[in-house]
């Protein structure tokens, strides 16, 4: 649609699986504003930090915009050429199983429905997996145990009137903002809905709880088992259990050898706060309990799944409005690509690879050569299977696995030793393209056009506004161009996503007739028109229904896709939790900050976005911290028997004794040492194959830097020769922390090479030297403007960050100005924000607590009236909710009426 001299084009978030609409409006001169779209059904106009900044992150730095062989730039005839003649080859000499795709759910619907297509069915293996193994494996396998299929209950409206919703593992307010603000919206509304959060942090999402359970790590199956034999005495739906499940006994004998007892000793838990939340949930009749990675990501995260289910199917509290599990995704298309295929162990359209009926509904339906009989290697046997040999050709799309798996180094090492790897990516430059033979220019978001489905599945339509730019072409296009060179031509013909989204259509509606939960057949016969007009739409839509906006929920029928039509209950035992030891005695668990989004590629070029969290970080118990010799603000190495990592220090009590947490972004391009996943165990669950990224024994200890930095610089820096550096964007240039085990031989020299290397920097270079007590400062500047500042100290760097990188765009206008660079803050009357909590505003926690304190803010909304603060994207609110709370506890403590 066109307003003015705008054309807008409603398009879909490509961030995490809530899947909001966005309104992308492109002016004459190119440049793209987004909002949210108020009638997306996902959204309704909310967009949350990340999802506000997409216009600061579709720029061409650092993009890969031409094919290359062996780095160099090659044709499109060359490098598809050259992808499809090794693999044929390799094929022919070692078999089909020689090689390998590993996609991501950053992918389209169409470019997981093509790639699949091409190896279960034309190559002929299943060695074709996802990085939705890393986080959502484990539900997929909990729904097919319980289930039948891999079936999502609930709807996002379910939320609004549960009263009682258990978030389990799951830090909603930074990984899913856009929920938790509708989560936060209904229990405004309804102050009698209680929320729990089962989680060991007590993270940003614990600040909206009524009840937050502090568990143990990787001790949720205990919990959950204790609950099933609380409800068991007198809690349960007698009727449902009886005509819809089976199994039932077998699971209770398990939870009955946990019961409250156990369920207190393994979780560690206060026996008074496990039994409040065993009879808030026994007495509350809607219950929505919502899991994530804390769950998933675990080598026990089936069972966690399973134990989960077993609790709502006990008491019939699933498939109605305001009750059941709900597994909410990652990643934007992770259903998309469990819909497709994507994982080692599915066919297409939710059927089973090891189901021979299944096998041939797809083959005769793809009219393929073959089609793959047995489950391919999954995410971390198939780098492993990459390591040894047996994997000697494999194509990576949209992911950066030397990052984001765990035993991640052993993972760069596989792809080192490969024969031949082939990497589709939209940037250059990451730690796994490094390794590749072939680098494929694949389309971004804003390029690319298709679908995505998000966690309640709705299917939306990620449309293009953004020219292709360079020779980039989208992933569905390369895969189809390589199937052709292979000689299947006429099987991969498809001129547009509109051609493969009905043809995924139409084989979910193949031999279904009802019998199968993924049934899409009513979108089988859209015209292209109708593709590109299509609404966000929520399966199952079966040929000649109508869809019902938030009317489709499973199960409230009592009708299951098992072969009886019965749930299953899954017995799931509560084995010894897992200990670290003295070598190792601390747990490590990882996962996300709220402003980034997985390795940064997107993210890490917004200023914005990059304020929050500028550089890795370690949250440790204060108590473990003081142990250990720990200072707030110094760095810390925590080491595994895999790795090792240099992070800064966090001493906070919202984290457990005895526990950890790193978050998972940093890479190689804006760390020295922040790859927390090389450190990562690779121990997986033995029914999904997930890996558990959220439990590894490491030591921890502090970091011995003989000194510590701080810079601001107009360009980016080169190599940086010291132990410790982060780099983050900053408006108008980057700010990069810094530190070293040894004093540069000559300090002058150092900050040059930081800077650019400028000779002529000593002509309008400050600096100060404080040799004795290890103080040195330096600001260069070039005709008015700041090109970089460097203050060193042999304590972390107190200088005002945020101000410092504001003067990168400032102009400098006098001797006064310098000096005040060089002191590193403004100077009387100039106001320090602190650390950045709103990244809309540029409101920083100092501002925040000032608020809440002097001036009398006594909630969110009143900080947002006088700040700004949490009026936009309301992503910071969580934050801004704690920072009041914990400003005044001061005045509580000292007896202050009427609070």
């Amino acid at each position: 649609m066109t307003a003015g001299a705008l054309v807008t084009t409603r398009t879909t978030c490509p961030f995490c699986g809530v899947g909001c609409g966005v309104l992308a409006a492109t002016a004459p001169d190119g440049t793209v504003t987004v909002k949210g779209d108020p009638d997306h059904p996902a959204n309704f106009g909310r967009l949350c930090s990340k999802g506000s900044a997409l216009a600061e992150t579709i720029g061409l730095e650092g993009r890969l915009l031409h094919p290359e062989i062996g780095g160099a730039r090659a044709s499109w005839d060359a490098a598809l050429g050259l992808v499809a003649d090794t693999f044929a080859r390799t094929i022919a000499a070692h078999g089909p199983d020689s090689v390998a795709f590993y996609v991501s759910g950053q992918l389209l619907t169409e470019d997981y429905y093509v790639a699949n297509k091409l190896m279960k069915g034309f190559i002929g293996s299943a060695n074709i997996d996802t990085n939705s193994r890393l986080c959502m494996a484990s539900s997929v396998a909990g729904h097919r145990r319980a289930f039948g299929t891999d079936t999502v209950p609930g709807v996002y409206e379910d939320l609004d009137c549960a009263d009682l919703v258990v978030l389990v593992g799951s830090n909603l307010a930074w990984c899913h903002p856009v929920l938790y603000q509708r989560l936060a919206a209904a229990k405004a509304a309804r102050p009698g809905m209680q929320v729990v959060v089962v989680d060991p942090r007590a993270t940003a999402t614990a600040q909206l709880a009524d009840l937050h359970l502090p568990l143990a790590p990787d001790s949720d199956v205990a919990l959950f088992n204790g609950l099933l034999d609380y409800l068991a005495a007198g809690h349960a739906d007698g009727g449902f259990v009886a005509a819809h499940t089976t199994g039932l006994d077998a699971a209770l004998a398990a939870a009955r050898r946990t019961g409250l007892a156990g369920a207190v000793r393994d979780t560690q838990l206060e026996a008074a706060l496990v039994r409040r939340f065993y009879d808030l949930f026994a007495r509350t009749e809607k219950v929505v309990t919502v899991y994530s990675q804390g769950v998933n990501q675990s080598v026990t995260g089936t069972d966690k799944v399973n134990a989960i289910i077993n609790c709502h199917l006990l008491t019939g509290r699933i498939g109605r409005p305001g009750m059941g599990p709900f597994s909410v995704t990652g990643q934007p298309n992770a259903m998309g690509g469990r819909e497709t295929g994507g994982l080692a162990n599915q066919l297409a359209a939710h059927m089973e690879l090891e189901n021979p009926s299944h096998r041939r509904i797809v083959q005769d339906f793809w009219r393929s050569p073959v089609i793959a009989g047995k489950p391919g290697y999954k995410a971390v046997e198939l780098f492993d299977a990459v390591g040894d040999g047996r994997v000697k050709a494999l194509w990576i799309m949209a992911t950066n696995p030397v990052d984001s798996l765990p035993n991640a180094d052993a993972v760069a090492a596989a792809l080192q030793a490969c024969p031949f790897v082939v990497v589709s990516d939209v940037m250059r430059a990451t730690d796994t393209t490094r390794h590749a033979d072939v680098l494929l220019p694949a389309a971004a978001w804003g390029e690319k056009d298709g679908a995505v489905t998000n966690s309640e599945r709705r299917i939306s339509r990620q449309r293009a506004f953004l020219p292709l730019p360079g020779e980039a072409r989208p992933d569905w296009w390369i895969t189809a161009q390589v199937a052709a060179r292979m000689g299947f031509a006429e099987r991969f013909a498809y001129a547009s996503a509109a051609d493969i989204f009905r043809e995924h259509a139409a084989l979910s509606a193949r031999a279904n007739g009802g019998a199968r939960d993924f049934d899409i057949g009513g979108l089988a016969t859209v015209t292209n028109a109708q593709y590109e007009s299509l609404a966000p739409v929520q399966w199952p839509l079966p040929a000649g229904a109508e869809e019902r906006r938030g009317a489709h929920r499973f199960f409230g029928d009592g009708r299951f896709y098992t072969p009886d039509g019965r749930a299953r209950f899954v017995a799931t035992p509560a084995g010894a939790i897992r200990l670290a030891g003295t070598a190792y005695p601390f747990v490590l668990n990882t996962g996300r900050v709220r402003d980034h989004w997985h390795t940064m590629t997107r993210t890490a070029k917004s200023a914005r976005l990059s304020a929050h969290v500028a550089e890795p970080f370690c949250e440790i118990h204060p108590e473990d911290a003081a142990a250990l010799g720990i200072a707030p603000a110094t760095l810390v190495e925590v080491t595994s028997m895999h790795g090792r990592a240099i992070v800064r220090a966090l001493p906070t009590d919202r984290q457990r004794r005895g526990s950890v947490y790193v978050p998972m972004h940093w890479t190689g391009q804006y760390a020295s040492a922040g790859r927390v996943d090389a450190l990562a165990c690779p121990e997986t669950d033995p029914v999904s194959g997930q890996p558990g990224l959220k439990h590894t024994p490491v030591r921890v200890r502090p970091f011995a830097a003989a000194w510590y930095g701080f810079a601001v610089v107009r360009r980016a820096p080169g190599p940086i020769a010291c132990d410790y550096w982060a780099l983050a964007r900053a408006a108008g240039g980057w700010r990069v922390e810094l530190a070293g085990r040894e004093v540069p031989g000559e300090w002058t020299a150092f900050a040059r090479g930081l800077f650019g290397d400028a000779e002529d920097l000593s002509e309008n270079m400050l600096a100060y030297h404080d040799a004795p007590a290890g103080r040195h400062r330096f600001a260069a500047f070039d005709d008015g403007r700041l090109d970089g500042a460097l203050f060193v100290g042999q304590e972390p760097v107190a200088v005002s960050r945020a101000w410092l990188s504001e003067r990168l765009e400032a102009d400098i206008a006098g001797p006064a100005d310098r000096l005040r660079i060089l002191a590193g803050r403004g100077g009387a009357g100039v106001a320090e924000p602190g650390a950045i909590v709103c990244g809309c505003f540029q409101i920083g926690v100092n501002q925040i607590a000032a608020a809440a304190g002097a001036q009398g803010c006594r909630s969110v909304d009143a900080v947002g009236a006088m700040l700004g603060a949490g009026t936009s994207c309301g992503s910071c609110r969580a934050e801004i909710q704690r920072i009041i709370h914990e400003t005044r506890i001061p005045e509580r403590v000292g007896g202050h009426a009427g609070d």
